[in-house]
């Protein structure tokens, strides 16, 4: 059972303000809710070397969904990371693979193997043939969409739900607001559940995308500093020291080779990045790497820099990856206590809302 309890509407008392508001943010998410077989229609943003074993059945338990970030993992180290989760939590999560990843259909199948129920593909536009691939294991797909264009043709090709996720996000992100996204695709889209991330870190913005359309929210960087996340002490002191105007893009250096941009903390790490994308672009010049073994290149070179500073607590030479809303993180919290926080905003903004109306 989870941690946090959340009533059914049919079971609560709606007869004071903020019970009425409690039963219409169940009402909201309910279709989200329902589509992740969770208390709380907020996943967890696949984080590489945060979103792991402990974190994520952190979440699952305290009745929202937590998903594994697969990264650079092999099947195998998949397969062990998913099977360690399952023993700490009988609640649902899901697991978020790299669509550019060598072995992609190998970790599916891995997925498959284990009953995954959701599987989350990042990182471009997904081919079909992985698509069906999750659909035809019983699971659920869930893909990114940065544009309407292209979440008309996720739907299309089976995507079960949809993730929306403005440049506010932390690590790779999309040259749009989430605020602008939201517009241009909740209005459209009804045939499939669509989640918002990017930028989310309080309640009442929860509230509002919820209110928008949404069917839920995803949020990573709110819970880089829980306490049941296992990044290094000098990584969660240097998300709590910062503001958001702390968490910077990347810089593309050759409109030839495009590079998805990183947010991240500016440190001596973003810096280095700048030298390796130099170094990548003069080898595909030279012939030596042909595009795709540049991009995996530089993959390795964010998930290398990103353990440093997450796991060995070198936060001037790793990658400090963190959305904007890096600046409302102001303390190492439990899971459940965070995720109570913002349920506790959002129907208090709902309350407020509903009196405004009178």
């Amino acid at each position: 059972m989870s941690q946090l309890s959340v009533q059914p509407v049919a079971e609560q008392d709606n007869t004071s303000p903020m019970a009425a508001a409690r039963a219409e943010l169940q009402k909201l998410w309910a279709r989200g809710c329902d589509f992740l077989g969770a208390d709380i229609a907020i996943l967890g943003g696949g984080m590489t070397w945060v979103s792991e074993r402990n974190l994520v059945a952190a979440i699952s338990n305290a009745g929202g969904f937590g998903v594994i970030a697969c990264g650079a993992m092999d099947p195998d180290r998949l397969a062990a990371e998913i099977e360690a989760t399952f023993a700490l939590t009988d609640r649902p999560f899901g697991v978020n693979l790299i669509t550019m990843h060598p072995q992609l259909e190998m970790l599916i199948d891995v997925c498959a193997r284990l009953k995954v129920g959701h599987v989350v593909l990042a990182g471009g536009l997904p081919p079909s043939a992985a698509v069906r691939r999750i659909k035809d294991s019983g699971a659920k797909a869930i893909c990114f969409a940065p544009a309407l264009v292209l979440a008309k043709k996720l739907i299309r090709i089976g995507a079960d739900a949809l993730v929306i996720e403005g440049m506010e996000a932390g690590g790779h992100t999309g040259p749009v607001t989430t605020s602008v996204l939201a517009q241009e695709i909740l209005p459209t889209i009804h045939e499939v559940p669509v989640f918002v991330a990017g930028g989310i870190g309080r309640g009442e913005a929860i509230a509002s995308y919820l209110e928008m359309g949404a069917a839920g929210v995803q949020l990573g960087t709110r819970f880089v500093c829980a306490t049941e996340s296992i990044a290094h002490a000098n990584f969660k002191k240097a998300f709590i020291r910062a503001e958001a105007r702390d968490a910077t893009l990347s810089v593309q250096l050759d409109p030839r080779f495009p590079v998805i941009p990183v947010r991240a903390i500016a440190n001596a790490g973003t810096k280095r990045f700048t030298e390796i994308q130099r170094n990548v672009i003069a080898k595909v010049d030279q012939g030596l790497l042909d595009q795709k073994a540049a991009q995996l290149e530089i993959e390795h070179f964010w998930a290398g820099a990103l353990r440093r500073a997450v796991v060995d607590g070198d936060v001037e030479n790793g990658s400090l990856m963190a959305g904007q809303s890096v600046g409302l993180v102001k303390s190492e919290q439990p899971v459940a206590e965070i995720l109570a926080e913002l349920i506790a905003q959002a129907e208090t903004a709902l309350m407020r809302r509903r009196e405004a109306r009178g």
